[in-house]
């Protein structure tokens, strides 16, 4: 029975396939003196239309390091929906006595197509695998399941990927035995960590019969990640079915953890429901990892999912029953709380205003301004609105939502049901339509405001982090849509960092 790691593979949906060299090093060296067979190292692509790093192309100088500082059989991986027979020279040819083996990730429904793919693979030369995706959704691919057979000759090793991380020890069972009816191919598995599973899982394929298993250090990987390799390896090591070196061991373990704890991979709640109810977890690790949407959303969305329904409230559209010349649009930043004496008197100076919250941050600093106040509730703001206020008064408030269906399903306090409403569309920008910076300006419009200004939209200064970052970029976007498509000229009456905002100052308002 084989093992095979493949954390610079299936890890870099954290890093975006780029690792520090000396990590590399350190990896390679580790495992040079570890009981694991194959080491994969990254995918071999035709170029994308977006960035992707090192180890998702793998140019000639990475197969050559790894050939040089590794003992180990390499690997690389295709995704078979981005690659054709046609490609193969181009793609494949430069890995000629560098890579070992060649997977070719495959969804059922194209199991036929990739088969040609790993013709054209194994004429270079190379062992072929098979990961063939969506285990828990086999039972419902009858025309795959039948094709299996056709895999003879060409395929040296078929995985059974449990993609979504939701099968149980009998489901192991039963699809290995399905699998070894139709073909005396090797068969494979690879497990994700979902429902905390991937070990048991993977002990029962090795109990079944299968002739290589996969795992990565710490278990890196794609949501909630796989089994981790130190786990199965000490595991095995336990019922003497291998030596281990700790040592050795300790050694790659140590800075992937360091890295773990910089990237938050392993499962947690939305991850056990994705893989519960077998739903895809690429949504689910960028709502975890981009977004600030609270648990409770992004549960509420896999509920809809897995319910087959896109969202679980359609509320009535916002009418333009009154329109304001102005809109004082009020976002999370310091700078709200801090001048928020002057901004009140800023609001109660001005005849024809309304007042758009874009987060609940700020919102108790205002509450006593007897002006129509609107609350944006998207992402995780009505849960954020209601822990805000102990007794919410409805008077003079609206709450605001985006346009149905919503990606993370409604959630509206329950004082404020009576006065929520949604937008019917968002038309301003061409993106970023659930952003509440969005919701907030198209409501303004949709009020027929002339002039906006904003307060505590500060940015963000000195070192932020990646998803501070995307916010930032994410909201001068949408100001720079603003001011294209209506000829307005937002106005930043707080200190901020948008360059796209003009400053002035409320202290010169008043």
């Amino acid at each position: 029975m084989k093992l095979l790691d493949c954390t610079l593979r299936d890890g870099g949906y954290y890093t975006n396939w780029d690792f520090d060299r000396e990590l590399v090093k350190a990896y390679f060296d580790a495992f040079n003196n570890l009981p694991i067979d194959y080491l994969e190292i990254g995918y071999r692509s035709n170029s994308m239309n977006s960035y992707l790093g090192e180890y998702f192309y793998c140019p000639q100088y990475v197969l050559e390091d790894a050939k040089i500082n590794s003992s180990k059989k390499l690997v690389i991986i295709l995704n078979e929906k981005d690659v054709r027979a046609e490609h193969v020279p181009d793609l494949l040819e430069p890995c000629v006595g560098y890579i070992t083996m060649v997977r070719i990730a495959i969804d059922p429904k194209n199991f036929k197509r990739a088969l040609s793919l790993a013709e054209a693979v194994k004429k270079l030369g190379f062992e072929v695998g098979f990961n063939v995706m969506y285990m828990s959704n086999w039972e419902n691919e009858k025309e795959f399941l039948g094709q299996i057979k056709e895999i003879n000759g060409i395929v040296d090793y078929f995985y059974m990927v449990d993609s979504f991380g939701g099968v149980y020890p009998e489901d192991v069972r039963k699809t290995f035995d399905i699998v070894r009816n139709q073909t005396d191919t090797k068969i494979g598995f690879h497990g994700h960590n979902n429902l905390q599973l991937a070990l048991v899982n993977t002990l029962t394929a090795i109990d079944c019969g299968v002739s290589i298993v996969d795992t990565t250090v710490t278990g890196m990987g794609r949501g909630a990640g796989n089994l981790q390799t130190e786990l199965l390896l000490t595991a095995l090591n336990g019922k003497g079915e291998l030596d281990l070196d700790f040592n050795a061991l300790s050694k790659v373990v140590d800075p992937f953890e360091a890295m773990q704890k910089e990237y938050g991979w392993g499962t947690n709640l939305p991850y056990m429901v994705s893989g519960a109810n077998s739903l895809p977890q690429k949504e689910v690790m960028s709502w975890v990892t981009k977004r600030f949407y609270s648990l409770n959303s992004i549960i509420r969305a896999l509920s809809n999912q897995s319910k087959g329904i896109e969202d679980n409230i359609d509320l009535k559209n916002l009418e333009e029953e009154k329109k304001f010349k102005l809109a004082l649009i009020i976002g999370g930043g310091p700078s709200g709380k801090k001048h928020a004496k002057a901004i009140n008197e800023f609001i109660d100076k001005q005849e024809d205003i309304c007042l758009i919250h874009s987060s609940s941050k700020n919102s108790q600093e205002f509450k006593d301004v007897h002006k129509l106040q609107i609350h944006c509730l998207a992402g995780n703001e009505g849960h954020r609105l209601e822990d805000s206020y102990s007794e919410m008064n409805i008077k003079d408030k609206l709450v605001v939502l985006p346009p149905y269906p919503r990606t993370m399903g409604t959630y509206i306090p329950e004082s404020l049901e009576d006065v929520a409403f949604q937008l019917q569309e968002i038309s301003f920008t061409d993106k970023f339509h659930e952003s509440v910076t969005s919701l907030a300006i198209e409501t303004a419009l949709k009020l027929g405001v002339e002039k906006f200004y904003f307060a505590g939209y500060d940015g963000y200064s000195g070192e932020i982090k990646a998803q501070e970052l995307e916010l930032f970029n994410e909201n001068e976007y949408i100001f720079e849509r603003l001011k294209e498509n209506g000829n307005y000229t937002p106005i930043a009456i707080t200190p901020t960092l948008y360059d796209s905002l003009e400053p002035q100052s409320v202290f010169a308002l008043i």
